[in-house]
């Protein structure tokens, strides 16, 4: 299951265990049971602090669990833990094995005081093996089990476990699962959610004690509202000026999170969403920078002294000489009839993360542009078969990409379509409907799965009647970033601003933090 460079790094890993570990796992007489029996006798190999046993007797199979010597299992793989997940593995081992998980020290103890909830306290994340996102989710459970005896936690990889999948209607990953062990079946949630958000939700007292520390902040002298690319460059120039400088945000990161392959920021040959934002919060955190994570913005004012005042939606209230809005955009829905109903069982955003569900299904893909084509070709090798809906009458995605689009046989393109409605049967997608533009004919097609291409919207409803907005809802700037307030700058894709790109947002966040400097020395 190892090579040998895995397992000479696992072994230098595996000295910082503080005490012994045994791996405990439950095993059929499938092929992915011998390799999940090979795969923790290879650990164990790795570390005298390691051992193995294989009398285990949990209910899904094959699995194994990380336990404490002496202690029952709480953190627990139904499947063989390889690719985006290996991650997860080596750190439930290390953090089992006592190893302080690299959290803030309050976070930990939020973690450690936290009660199981009364409807029991074992998670499962239903995952697959190429999601980018799930990773976060299984590492996060797994360490609140490791912390905290009265939690515990079981990644189930989705692919090994069709029936579970099936009978849960698992549309989408990562979905988690809630309730006592052997009966957690209570959704609990989806999609990404850092160890911060799950926490927060866990905590039920905790909204009200983040109000009381941020009203207490003071003021701020540059006060960045989002946390992608756009806002943590403005925010580490404001920071490199010396001035007082904090960036609230719902989620330090933003789309770029949700973004697989990087291949056109500039110096950087390659790399993926989730490894960018990691640097760009390394970045953030080498400068004197206050980052409140996980709040939502709901109102901005101008008060009467002339300062700026942010109200976020847990009622805290924030201050600041200058603002630079840097909320960024989501993805564009479709907006008919089922989407919503839908959602996470058949309407997916998120092709990669997703489409390892589908296999063997027939799919459609909303959207002709290169998002929609890459996303096209992408499912195309797991799918049965993938019918492409484009609104115009020809495809806007480069040529190369049409190119290996339409040499793929199971694919079927259908241009001047406008679709309609989803249609489900209740619990889970079985077709959707479109309009043929050029003859107004409404048709359906049957299907499994919907995947939602057509671009992004701004994250500025919550801005309305507050500063000027263009027709598209982004809002409007000038070529420094002010906005139509004073006082109050703007950048990234939640702007007029063109070319929706993150290289151009750090640009135009760095632009916009000089543009507040000099506001702010002009006072």
């Amino acid at each position: 299951m190892l090579d040998a460079n895995i397992k000479q790094q696992l072994k230098t890993y595996l000295q910082m265990l503080r005490h012994p570990i045994e791996l405990v796992a439950s095993l059929d007489n499938s092929d992915k049971a011998r390799d999940m029996e090979q795969l923790v006798q290879e650990i164990a190999e790795c570390s005298d602090k390691v051992s193995v046993r294989l009398d285990g007797n949990y209910n899904l199979r094959p699995s194994f669990s990380i336990a404490k010597q002496g202690e029952e299992g709480r953190v627990r793989f139904a499947g063989l833990p390889m690719g985006h997940e290996f991650t997860s593995l080596l750190l439930g081992l290390l953090h089992v094995g006592g190893h302080p998980p690299k959290v803030e020290a309050d976070v930990i103890e939020q973690i450690k005081g936290l009660q199981a909830p009364a409807n029991g306290g074992h998670f499962e994340t239903v995952i697959s093996l190429s999601c980018h996102n799930c990773p976060d989710v299984v590492q996060a459970f797994n360490t609140i089990a490791a912390l905290n005896p009265a939690f515990s936690h079981t990644m189930i990889d989705g692919g090994m476990f069709q029936p579970l999948v099936e009978q849960r209607k698992v549309m989408a990953v990562p979905t988690v699962f809630q309730g006592t062990q052997g009966n957690s079946s209570e959704s609990f949630g989806s999609g990404r959610m850092t160890l911060e958000e799950i926490v927060a939700k866990l905590d039920t007292g905790a909204a009200e004690k983040d109000a009381a520390k941020l009203n207490a902040k003071g003021e701020f002298d540059v006060l960045i509202v989002g946390g992608g690319p756009a806002g943590a460059a403005a925010a580490i120039y404001a920071a490199r000026k010396g001035v007082k400088t904090g960036i609230v945000t719902e989620r330090f990161g933003g789309q770029v999170l949700d973004t697989l392959g990087i291949e056109n920021f500039i110096s950087v040959k390659e790399t993926e969403g989730p490894k960018l934002v990691a640097a760009l919060e390394q970045h953030v955190k080498e400068y004197d920078i206050d980052v409140m994570n996980l709040q939502r913005a709901k109102g901005l004012q101008k008060l009467s002294d002339g300062k700026v005042e942010i109200e976020l939606e847990n009622g805290a209230k924030l201050t600041s000489k200058s603002i630079i809005l840097s909320t960024g955009a989501r993805w564009r829905e479709m907006n008919v009839p089922g989407e919503a109903e839908y959602r996470n069982k058949g309407v997916a955003y998120c092709p990669h993360c997703d489409g390892p569900l589908y296999k063997g299904k027939r799919v459609a893909v909303i959207g002709g542009g290169n998002s929609g084509v890459e996303a096209a070709i992408d499912l195309a090798g797991i799918v049965k078969e993938v019918t492409l809906f484009e609104f115009d009458t020809k495809l806007k995605a480069d040529a190369v990409l049409q190119k290996k689009l339409y040499s793929l046989p199971n694919v079927k393109v259908i241009l001047n379509a406008l679709t309609t409605e989803v249609n489900g049967d209740g619990t889970k997608v079985y077709g959707l409907s479109y309009k043929d533009r050029a003859t107004n004919e409404v048709k359906q097609l049957e299907l499994e799965g919907i995947f939602v291409q057509i671009g992004l919207l701004p994250n500025t409803d919550w801005l309305k009647g507050s500063l000027e907005l263009s027709k598209h809802g982004e809002i409007v700037v000038d070529h420094k970033g002010h906005t139509s307030m004073e006082g109050v700058f703007a950048a990234g894709d939640c702007t007029t601003a063109p070319y929706k790109q993150i290289i151009i947002a750090m640009g135009e966040g760095a632009n916009a933090s000089l543009a507040a400097f000099d506001h702010l020395i002009r006072q």
